[in-house]
């Protein structure tokens, strides 16, 4: 999930094909719909990005009580309106009159706390739950930006790598390998470098145990040379989320496979290729295109039927965006990566989110 902040934009206005009174307002590569002749270009406004939670205030205000998702009709979420896909919302809240939002835009001031916008943290099914214990040497996850909001984290024609973005859950292990030692979190838990006590019920550790992850993750640590190695998998199936690729969490079927390592090796995290290191170990997300940067091919590429099943058996979530060389981005302020979502899974019905 990526971080949130609810920033003023500068807008680019477009004309709505199938609405006379509605036009697109577009931030980076999303398009907000609009009432027409409320922007024009070169405007700025505020921009509430998808799984925002708004207070009820704001959300009379906006005039979208009871238009929301979620059980309080609170949420933000993608939707179609005409035909085109609205992702996020575009506005002027009360709140901020007389602040000067083209400097705020300039700036990248954060108004996510000025307007009481929370980020919607999914629930924890029993499945993924259990008792934590602290767990300070844990290796976290990273939040991944969506490519639509932050379109410079990539260089035209830079030589990046697409996975399958799996609809599944955040698995996170470390080894730790001067106590031989395994950390095994969700992406919440690890988030809060809380680690889950073994528990052969655990969603988690059935995925580790049952694909020996811990084996691999020493071997891994040896051959590097390292202190720590985290293995980064996603767990997916029936009982999980509502897209399940063929496979069953609740039975030996479960679904696990890796799509990111890291290793401290000399006192420094190092993210690694888990396709250079383990093929033939562990089971991999899928690759689904290696070549130069297109923001068009990576939007096509991350729509579609799902390809881990082999089966095509429902649509695709979407892409991860890496580039071939690990590198920092300023954009992100941290690792160059990024996400890109199909507008079919954003816009399926009976979705779960659960992390």
């Amino acid at each position: 999930m990526s971080t949130l902040r609810v920033t003023a934009e500068v807008l680019t206005v477009h004309e709505h094909p199938n609405a006379d009174a509605l036009e697109l307002a577009q931030v980076g590569l999303y398009r907000a719909v609009v009432a027409k002749g409320q922007y024009r270009t070169g405007d700025t406004a505020v921009y509430i990005p998808e799984q925002s939670v708004l207070p009820a205030g704001l959300i009379e205000e906006l005039g979208l009580t009871g238009r929301l998702a979620g059980g309080n009709s609170d949420r933000v979420k993608a939707v179609r309106l005409r035909g085109e896909l609205s992702q996020g919302i575009v506005c002027r809240p009360r709140a901020l009159t007389g602040v000067d939002l083209a400097q705020a835009a300039a700036d990248g001031t954060d108004f996510a706390v000025a307007l009481g916008i929370t980020k919607w943290v999914p629930p924890i099914p029993p499945t993924m739950n259990g008792d934590v214990a602290s767990a300070p040497d844990l290796l976290p996850w990273v939040d991944i930006e969506n490519i639509q909001r932050y379109p410079d984290v990539f260089a035209p024609g830079e030589p990046v790598v697409l996975t399958e973005k799996l609809h599944g859950s955040v698995c996170l292990l470390t080894y730790v390998a001067d106590e031989d030692r395994v950390l095994v979190s969700s992406k919440g838990f690890g988030a809060k470098s809380l680690a889950l006590v073994e528990d052969p019920r655990n969603l988690y550790w059935r995925a580790i145990r049952g694909h020996g992850v811990p084996q691999v993750a020493a071997r891994l640590a040896e051959r590097l040379g390292a202190r720590r190695v985290g293995i980064f998998g996603e767990v997916y199936g029936a009982g999980i989320q509502d897209l399940t690729y063929g496979a069953d969490g609740r039975r030996d079927t479960l679904g696990y496979a890796v799509f990111d390592v890291s290793a401290e090796i000399g006192g420094t995290l190092h993210w690694l290729d888990a396709a250079d290191l383990l093929t033939g170990d562990l089971p991999l997300v899928p690759r689904l295109f290696e070549g130069a940067y297109d923001i068009e091919r990576v939007l096509e590429v991350a729509t579609g039927r799902e390809t881990v099943s082999g089966r095509e058996l429902h649509l695709r979530e979407g892409v991860v965006i890496r580039p071939t060389t690990e590198r920092y981005s300023p954009v992100t302020g941290g690792r160059a990566i990024a996400k890109a979502v199909s507008p079919a899974y954003l816009t399926r019905k009976g979705g779960t989110e659960y992390e």
